[in-house]
């Protein structure tokens, strides 16, 4: 199968198995988003979900946050990894909303990647899930089930990931193939054990015929 009739298929797959699919993470504004998305660097969704009420309670807004002490911040969000550093970013982040956007989250990449603790990935989840361009967040579980199926061929960084990806998927298809993928990483390519007997993805699966390859040996 040539790489593009891969990719037809993929997207084929995931247009009709999953055709919802959206961020786990629970938002209900840009700001609220961006903070769910630094503090989901290295931690789970769910722990995110259930540190952001009480956080977001007491700073609402940007402008809020911008003027919280670190220490105080560090105690709303002490149980997700690297509290630390993330209470840091997340209210240098407030401070620079207001002091170079006004309070306003950018749609831009370039712009948001000029805040505190918010790199590519950060980025390209705020630009295409709150803006709904066409920007391919490339965490753990898009990196590796786009390696495992093939959509990827040596890739070894997030950022060839990305530019493998957005090359032959539709534009108007990129927002909702970040979460296919992450969905599919997440709770059926798993990294450890992954369920490949359940996956509908499995007869054109490069890791899968590798497998079953190495049986046959």
């Amino acid at each position: 199968m040539k790489r593009e009739e891969l990719f037809r298929f993929v997207i084929n797959f995931f247009q009709k198995n999953m055709p919802v699919a959206e961020t786990e993470l629970k938002y209900e504004n840009p700001f609220h988003l961006i903070v769910a998305v630094i503090l989901s660097a290295q931690c789970t969704d769910k722990r995110v979900n259930q540190i952001t009420p009480a956080l977001l309670e007491r700073f609402p807004t940007p402008q809020a946050m911008a003027k919280a002490e670190i220490p105080e911040v560090f105690e709303y969000i002490r149980s997700c990894s690297y509290p630390n550093n993330k209470s840091k970013h997340l209210v240098g982040m407030a401070q620079k909303l207001v002091e170079w956007y006004d309070g306003e989250v950018p749609a831009g990449v370039d712009e948001l990647q000029k805040l505190p603790g918010v790199g590519r990935k950060t980025a390209n989840v705020i630009a295409s899930v709150v803006f709904n361009q066409p920007a391919m967040a490339v965490d753990t579980h898009v990196f590796r089930v786009a390696a495992r199926i093939g959509l990827t061929v040596n890739s070894k960084t997030p950022l060839d990931t990305e530019k493998q990806l957005v090359e032959f998927i539709p534009e108007e298809l990129i927002p909702k193939a970040h979460h296919w993928l992450i969905l599919h990483g997440r709770y059926v390519c798993t990294a450890r054990n992954p369920k490949c007997h359940q996956c509908g993805l499995a007869g054109v699966c490069h890791y899968y015929r590798t497998l079953n390859q190495q049986k046959q040996a």
